[in-house]
């Protein structure tokens, strides 16, 4: 049925089901200023659930300072849609994706989240985030994530 058709993260992994990433040199220099932060939001990412075979959806946003490399837009999207029948647990799938940048791009700094959307009134967001120091006006992209259940009381 439909569960047979999930393939684990590490499958899609090893068995070279994911497409590559392809990157481009970074038009300017960030090692002066510290500056030029890149966000790039995914609102309609789409895995499974390992356990259950259920659709998980997210919104993917990746934030990160380059060095020499920026991610090519397309790439990334078919990237990601190729998730679309992985299982994978949440905090696994975002901390591939973090790894998968942190090694394809080495940037001066990178914050990759994994916003899934409730399922079972469950919320659930993940965050990884390199131990360098923020760079400068990141703050004003990165937007507090919300929650979308609500308490016994009808108040986020």
């Amino acid at each position: 049925m439909f569960f047979d058709n999930v393939i684990s993260l590490e499958a899609s992994v090893t068995g070279n089901v994911l497409p590559p990433l392809e990157t481009f040199p970074c038009p300017y220099d960030t090692s002066a200023a510290k500056s030029g932060v890149i966000r790039i939001v995914f609102p309609e990412f789409t895995c499974v659930c390992p356990k259950t075979g259920y659709p998980d959806f997210a919104s993917i946003g990746v934030w990160y300072l380059p060095d020499r490399l920026c991610i090519e837009l397309k790439s990334w999207k078919l990237y990601l849609n190729a998730f679309r029948m992985v299982g994978a647990f949440h905090e696994a799938l975002t901390h591939h994706l973090y790894a998968t940048l942190e090694e394809v791009l080495k940037p001066a700094w990178l914050l990759v989240a994994g916003d899934f959307f409730p399922r079972g009134n469950v919320d659930a967001t993940v965050v990884f985030e390199s131990p360098s120091s923020r760079p400068k006006g990141v703050d004003l992209l990165i937007a507090p994530l919300r929650e979308r259940t609500r308490g016994f009381d009808g108040h986020e």
